[in-house]
């Protein structure tokens, strides 16, 4: 795209640039000044700086200064900034980090992508991360950070820890629960959850260790991260799968949902018939309220149906805990000395304390054969139903 037409997208657009900056004294006016060749309206948030960022700030009395009493994280920066941002009128938000190593001249790549959408999207810069000078710990966190937000969201993405973004203001959430470098984790995974495309889009990058002033601590951040992340996945397990799979039964016909969900759903009826089996065999084992995180655990690692496994796993509801357990504890007995009849006992919870290693015997047991008998109807169901070519 030539210049005109970026600045007309972002006009029509109502897009704003968005610059959250903390003692980035050598980079700051190369940052603003390659911004304003492609927009006028861009807000700087500078969050307690306390070299000379006020004084570079002074000479540019075109854009929105925003300054922080004290430094309190990027992510409250990026909130702020956003709350400002829809308060002035603005649609979208462009952000790019001050530190020198994203470049203006990327605007284009985002407004283009917006422009083919045609749709509220949240773009992500994604940035080569196998080039020279990029440092190891930097290509390692990035791939951690991928497979948890595609663990989270489903969406498989190629890097989700740029700053370097566009955000549509109207789509992301109104109030968040993080206030630094996480939050970039926060806001991507919750507006994905909220149905809204998350897509990269390929920029440049540059790292200068004469210039580029990092302020991520390793320890405090990755464990913040990483508690962040086992959050979001508690959540992701108990609330958005149930969530997503009630809705996308609740929206269509049974039928319909076995043809779209089921039979037509990612993997071969092989993987389809061994997500049920394991769904099956780990919904029968006594593991109460664990199964949940347990089926979607062993369907990440062995690459199977999640959702499939999910609803596999749910053949232990309520009314029929008491008639499993009955059974297991039956098919336990022979392989336990004592008394085995617990058919003349009185049906209690002390009665599978008491008969603890019959009931786990026996739960294996059946378990395991309604695992194989489940997987193997479904393959051979899966087998008759595909259309057979002519």
């Amino acid at each position: 795209m030539i210049l005109s037409e970026v600045q007309n997208v972002i006009k029509e657009k109502k897009i704003c640039v968005l610059i959250p900056t903390y003692n980035n004294e050598k980079t700051l006016r190369r940052v603003i000044d390659g911004v304003l060749e492609y927009a006028k309206n861009i807000i700087v948030v500078n969050d307690g700086s306390t070299d000379s960022t006020s004084d570079i700030l002074k000479n540019y009395s075109q854009i929105t200064v925003i300054h922080l009493p004290e430094n309190k994280g990027k992510g409250n920066g990026l909130k702020i900034g956003f709350r400002k941002a829809i308060t002035l009128g603005f649609n979208y938000a462009i952000t790019i980090d001050s530190d020198g190593q994203h470049y203006p001249d990327d605007i284009p790549v985002f407004t283009e992508a917006l422009l083919d959408e045609n749709q509220d999207v949240l773009l992500i810069g994604n940035r080569n991360m196998s080039q020279d000078g990029i440092p190891k710990k930097s290509s390692f966190g990035n791939r951690f950070s991928n497979f948890w937000f595609w663990f989270e969201t489903g969406i498989q993405l190629e890097d989700t820890q740029s700053g370097y973004r566009l955000y549509p203001l109207q789509k992301i959430p109104k109030k968040y629960f993080t206030p630094k470098f996480e939050f970039e984790i926060e806001i991507i995974v919750r507006t994905a959850w909220r149905r809204i495309p998350i897509k990269n889009v390929p920029i440049k990058v540059l790292y200068d260790p004469a210039e580029r002033v990092t302020h991520f601590r390793p320890f405090k951040d990755f464990t913040r991260i990483s508690i962040l992340n086992t959050i979001l996945v508690i959540i992701t397990l108990f609330f958005i799968i149930p969530r997503n799979f009630i809705h996308n039964f609740r929206k269509k016909s049974l039928k319909r949902f076995i043809q779209e969900d089921i039979l037509e759903s990612e993997g071969t009826p092989r993987v389809k018939a061994f997500s049920i089996a394991l769904g099956v065999f780990v919904g029968f084992l006594p593991f109460g309220g664990y199964h949940t995180i347990l089926v979607i655990s062993l369907s990440v690692l062995f690459k199977l149906n999640k959702v499939l496994a999910f609803v596999a796993s749910n053949v232990s509801l309520p009314p029929f805990i008491p008639l499993i357990i009955a059974v297991s504890l039956f098919l336990g007995a022979p392989f336990v000395a004592g008394e085995g009849d617990i058919f003349n006992q009185e049906f209690n919870f002390d009665l599978v304390k008491n008969n603890l290693l019959q009931y786990v015997i026996g739960s294996l047991i059946l378990a395991t054969s309604m695992s194989f008998i489940s997987g193997a109807f479904t393959f051979f169901f899966l087998n008759k139903m595909r259309p057979k070519n002519n």
